[in-house]
């Protein structure tokens, strides 16, 4: 079973949140409701452990 990696693993989050930000430039409020759901999915099928993204929930809910 895998687990919920939580420590900094990206090189370069700036880069990272900016092309997040891009993507989202130029969609209506539901066109990036709609992004975001999609994105979650395929991320949530390359990780592919139930446990895990349950862990990530879990942790994400404010």
């Amino acid at each position: 079973m895998s687990q919920l990696n939580i420590k900094p693993n990206l090189s370069n989050f700036d880069e990272f949140y900016e092309a997040l930000i891009d993507a989202h430039r130029g969609l209506t409020l539901e066109q990036s409701h709609q992004m975001n759901a999609k994105l979650v999915l395929l991320l949530a099928n390359h990780i592919g452990e139930l446990d895990v993204l349950k862990d990530a929930m879990r942790r994400a809910k404010p």
